[in-house]
């Protein structure tokens, strides 16, 4: 088709427009679009008839600034609902970086919806061993879609939990609600499943304060994936950064988002959506070209210098966003606060958040987005957290992020695993973990809960799984079993997988209230996997990001599932009691010494009844040991919790300098809530692989 600058009389239909903001934006005289490609020679907008999906206008955009290229379309030609595309005009040199491509249509990197699915066709690669490409490819490409951002929030407010109070739940959009009984057929698996009250209602009774979403933004499967009948179920390759997935709506992407958005404030609960910055599905230089690719492939990606037709890939995904560069920055920056202002979303997950801050010399956590982030009058009130790792050399950077940040803690999850696992010489490392991670975040003003302390997340085994199965069993994944981690810290508990011995079955089951109960009584914030607190599994699979099916779809217990029912009351009981009680939710670190006559804010204890020797803390053969918490107010009582990973009693003698009554609160042994009637106790028997907390009366 050719590139018309249609006449309506002598008045043009573009306009030269704004170069701000980025992307398509609804005025109430038309449609401003606005693109950043500092190496094209022309940039086309291209109109789609809704109903028929053909290409009906295409106008160069006649505006240029700073490498922003930009136009105006009046109301009479684009409005809420036009369907629209680029193609790009310019060298196809990849040897110098550049596959402008203007046969292939391209997705708008700041499009507030898509419309259609990206399909694998050969025309949507941009180039063949003879050069560039001349197949169209929009009959395979989706459409953007122009969005009047209009909602009536009905005076929901965002719940601006504390970080220090905070508890997250990390969950899957369709998963969660997939199998849930009391969502309507057409709501389960999408944004207004989570509106439902009986699914809100759950999430309160729990007493968890936020959701962490995994990826909401537009994505789709890579190409392997859907060579074997498998999808991307996870979301973690995304299309457009701030188009909501349109896998979880029923109609309306946006709409639908912002009511989930609105309901779960309504609740008290807070919204963290995990983000996927580092990579994008156009992959390396044999994968895709939908959008970045095609708009200005050296300025988004980062080419290897040596050959730059080759990316890299610090992700393993097959390439990686410039964040190095200020229009990629600025596009990352303009995406965050649209999720932030517009969707209401109090919090962002970074995905391999490391790569975010590379430059030329490697990490470094005064990058230039970093720093844009903190003094962003609006982002600078919203929680971040980073997976603090990426693929590329030196990028395990856990503890490194700046203040203002908190982090995924994977030396927590690997730590209290291998405690209750029963390795040996794991007290010392329990012990800092518990302690908020101090040797990891005391620098720089950070605080404890600069610690997102996890046993289980999406990547790895459930906790049910994590206690009944020694290896990984990855065979729907159709890899043949090669894919996921190989060692997981893992225990059976002496058979591997679903087992009808009582005693394995009652060990499994006290095994994931002590991981439960040891994450909710740390210092810092603690992440929940969804199902965890009912026993979900997933047959042994630990990388079920490809399994979207019941193996990943939760299966919610009935009342009669008795034990299923009184795990997760044990779970609510836990994080009640954390939030009742200061002690477990500080602000700052230990300080170990004593207050005010009182008792030290914490004192680490062993079982002879005396605080742990310097002998004591690598002794390799100590399994059991105590936390004591002084009250931070005189009108409450201390509390003392008893860990023990041995696989036998093991006598505790009560500190003769901490006299009682101590009152029973927690403990994983009994089926039931322990009695709660104080009583002046010399001793305790901590009974194999337990924990118990005790309040002092």
């Amino acid at each position: 088709m050719t590139s018309p600058l249609r006449d309506n009389g002598n008045a043009s239909p573009i306009a030269a427009g704004r170069p701000a903001p980025i992307g398509a934006r609804w005025t109430a005289d038309g449609v401003n679009f606005a693109v950043f490609s500092s190496h094209a020679e022309r940039v086309d907008v291209c109109l789609f008839d809704p109903l028929l999906g053909k290409e009906t206008d295409r106008f160069a955009l006649p505006g240029c600034t700073g490498g922003v290229w930009h136009g105006f379309i009046p109301a009479s030609r684009a409005r809420p609902g036009t369907l629209y595309g680029y193609r790009v005009h310019g060298p196809f040199d990849p040897a110098a970086g550049h596959r402008f491509n203007p046969s292939k249509l391209l997705l708008d990197p700041a499009a507030l919806d898509l419309v259609g699915d990206l399909r694998m066709a050969p025309a949507v690669a941009d180039d063949t061993p003879g050069g560039a490409s001349p197949d169209d490819s929009a009959p395979f490409v989706p459409r953007c879609r122009v969005v009047d951002t209009a909602f009536d929030w009905q005076g929901a407010r965002a719940p601006a939990v504390p970080w220090r109070d905070t508890v997250l739940y990390e969950l899957h959009v369709k998963g969660f609600t997939r199998m849930h009984p009391d969502v309507p057929p057409e709501w389960r698996g999408k944004y207004l499943g989570l509106t439902v009250p009986a699914v809100l209602d759950h999430l309160r009774r729990l007493g968890v304060t936020a959701v962490e979403l995994l990826p909401c933004q537009a994505f789709t499967s890579e190409p392997f994936l859907v060579e074997r009948g498998l999808v991307n179920y996870w979301g973690y390759n995304p299309l457009a950064w701030f188009a909501p997935a349109s896998q979880y709506a029923v109609s309306d992407p946006v709409f639908e988002f912002k009511q989930m958005v609105r309901a779960l404030h309504a609740a008290g609960i807070e919204v963290i959506l995990d983000m996927v910055f580092n990579h994008t599905a156009e992959a390396g230089r044999n994968g895709l070209t939908f959008s970045l690719k095609g708009l200005d492939n050296a300025t988004y990606y980062r080419l290897d210098d040596a050959d730059r037709s080759r990316y890299e890939n610090l992700t393993g995904c097959g390439n990686t966003v410039n964040a190095r560069h200020p229009a990629v920055r600025s596009l990352i920056l303009d995406c965050l606060r649209y999720w932030a202002r517009e969707m209401r979303v109090d919090g962002f997950r970074f995905d391999l958040a490391t790569v975010l801050a590379r430059d030329a010399q490697g990490f470094d956590p005064h990058s230039a987005l970093f720093s844009a982030i903190r003094s962003d009058p609006v982002l600078s009130y919203a929680k971040m957290i980073a997976e603090p790792w990426d693929l590329g050399p030196d990028g395990y950077r856990l503890g490194g992020f700046p203040s203002g940040w908190s982090e995924w803690n994977d030396r927590y999850r690997d730590t209290v695993r291998a405690f209750w696992r029963g390795d040996g010489g794991q007290v010392a490392g329990l012990a800092e973990r518990m302690a908020g991670s101090s040797d990891l975040f005391r620098h720089g003003g950070r605080k404890p809960s600069a610690s997102i302390n996890f046993v289980t997340a999406h990547d790895g085994f459930t906790l049910s799984d994590l206690v009944s199965y020694n290896d990984r069993h990855n065979e729907a994944n159709l890899e043949g079993n090669a894919d996921g981690h190989r060692e997981n810290l893992s225990w059976n508990c002496g058979a591997e997988g679903p087992v009808d011995d009582r005693r394995i079955k009652a060990l499994r089951l006290r095994q994931r209230r002590n991981m439960l109960a040891t994450l909710l009584l740390s210092q810092g914030v603690p992440m929940l996997q969804a199902g965890d607190e009912f026993g979900r599994s997933q047959r042994g699979n630990n990388n079920a990001y490809c399994q979207d099916n019941e193996i990943s779809w939760l299966k919610w217990p009935t009342v009669e599932d008795g034990e299923a029912t009184a795990l997760a009351g044990f779970v609510a009981r836990v994080i009640s009691f954390r939030h009742e009680r200061p002690e477990l939710r500080r602000d700052t670190f230990f300080k170990g010494s004593p207050r005010d006559g009182r008792q030290p804010d914490v004192r680490w204890l062993h079982p002879a009844g005396r605080d742990l020797r310097d002998e004591d803390w690598s002794d390799s053969g100590l399994a059991c040991f105590g936390m004591l918490l002084g009250a931070n107010a005189a009108d409450a009582g201390d509390l003392l919790l008893l860990l023990s990973a041995a696989d036998h009693d093991v006598p505790f003698a009560l500190p003769e300098d901490v006299p009682g009554p101590w009152r029973p609160c927690i403990d994983t042994w009994e089926t039931e809530e322990p009695e709660s009637a104080p009583n002046q106790l010399s001793a305790l028997l901590c009974r194999p692989r337990s924990l118990m907390l005790l309040e002092r009366w």
